[in-house]
């Protein structure tokens, strides 16, 4: 294991520098011993460019090194396991600052200036396509303001016996006379794991009832998404969100090789569970050696999307696996719909993901068994 980050973090992709301040007296930074070994927890902040001032965590387990984006709304940057760099590469060149980030601007679409993380929530208002009032004045903008707002009480939480370290942060959305939810994240590693489990708290800390939307937007580019690269799930239902995907339904797992160009594709999927009420996909590289794969709690997530940016890499050349609460339609769309969360004054809501970074043909194999025994056996 690393115990010591590097003064310089490189962009996964093309080897750039972001320098990092390292926090010495972080409540989180550590080194923290547990029976599966020890998991190392560096606190910096980024001092380049648009990413100046960025808080990050950096994580070590020993199988994965993984960047987490504390002013980010505890999204998780990169995760770096065997010689795979799970991430993707964007036009953006982040990771960016929310204060460089003009959720506000008028066509609803300035969340797009932050987008490049692996793993990026959308909500808690709303987490999908912007809407403005009646007189056109902009009401919610594209994917929420949970992203764009930073983690407090940063905390971390070992449990020797399992192996497992949780940094813990509280991601806070308010507005007076409006609103006020709580987002309590907990980001757990395991020692000698690459795998991490996101367990998210929702709590409406308002006197007076509120709904709520949340989607976990999980991305990735090359080198696992490349021509002939393939989505694997157990689906239930599945149908496409416009007549561009439609026309390509009966390949709507499929990937090809960056298109100059390319719109998306969108498509919206119920997935099976199993007894535990637990779905999974996993994204397979076209030779079988490398994968991600994504689980997630249907209870409170009972909706799985598949986003399809296959441009040129120039451009984002990037796959989206998104559980979500709810479909990414306007607010107003998915309110009449009834699929809004509903929370009662005080009342806390569980999600529950896991991500999965598969580095090898065996890791591959093996989370393909477990999809296809819920291909075979699960509840619908």
């Amino acid at each position: 294991m690393t115990k010591n980050p590097p003064q310089q973090l490189h962009r996964l992709f093309d080897n750039s520098p972001i320098l990092v301040d390292w926090i010495d007296e972080s409540p989180i930074s550590g080194d923290y011993p547990t029976t599966r070994g020890p998991v190392a927890i560096r606190h910096g902040v980024l001092k380049s460019g648009k990413s100046a001032g960025v808080e990050i965590a950096w994580v070590d387990t020993g199988a994965s090194q993984t960047v987490l984006l504390l002013s980010r709304g505890m999204g998780i940057w990169r995760i770096s396991s065997g010689e795979i760099d799970f991430g993707w590469k964007s036009p953006i060149d982040g990771p960016v600052h929310p204060a460089w980030v003009p959720l506000t601007d008028p066509d609803g679409l300035g969340w797009l200036e932050g987008f490049d993380e692996l793993l990026v929530r959308c909500g808690l208002e709303s987490n999908g396509a912007p809407e403005k009032s009646d007189d056109g004045t902009l009401k919610y903008p594209l994917h929420g303001r949970i992203a764009n707002l930073p983690a407090t009480g940063l905390t971390v939480e070992v449990h020797v016996a399992s192996g497992q370290v949780a940094v813990v942060g509280d991601v806070i959305e308010s507005k007076l006379f409006f609103k006020r939810l709580r987002l309590r994240s907990r980001t757990v590693f395991t020692a000698g794991s690459a795998d991490i489990e996101i367990v998210d708290e929702v709590t409406n800390e308002s006197a007076r009832p509120a709904t709520a939307q949340l989607l976990y937007h999980i991305n990735l580019g090359v080198p696992v998404l490349g021509e002939g690269a393939k989505l694997i799930a157990p689906i239930a239902e599945i149908e496409a969100k416009d007549s561009l995907a439609e026309g390509e339904l009966e390949h709507w797992n499929e990937f090809v090789a960056p298109q100059s160009g390319f719109a998306e594709r969108v498509y919206f999927a119920r997935l099976r569970s199993d007894d535990q009420q637990t779905a999974a996909a996993m994204l397979r590289s076209a030779d079988g050696g490398s994968g991600l794969g994504v689980s997630y709690d249907t209870t409170h997530l009972p909706h799985f999307i598949l986003w399809k940016n296959t441009a040129a890499e120039a451009d984002g050349y990037v796959v989206g696996l998104e559980p979500a609460t709810n479909l990414p339609n306007p607010r107003s769309v998915e309110t009449a719909a009834g699929r809004v969360v509903e929370l009662t004054p005080g009342q806390t809501i569980k999600f529950q993901v896991g991500v999965h970074p598969l580095s090898n043909p065996s890791q591959v194999t093996r989370f393909a068994d477990r999809i296809a025994e819920l291909e075979v056996g699960a509840n619908e």
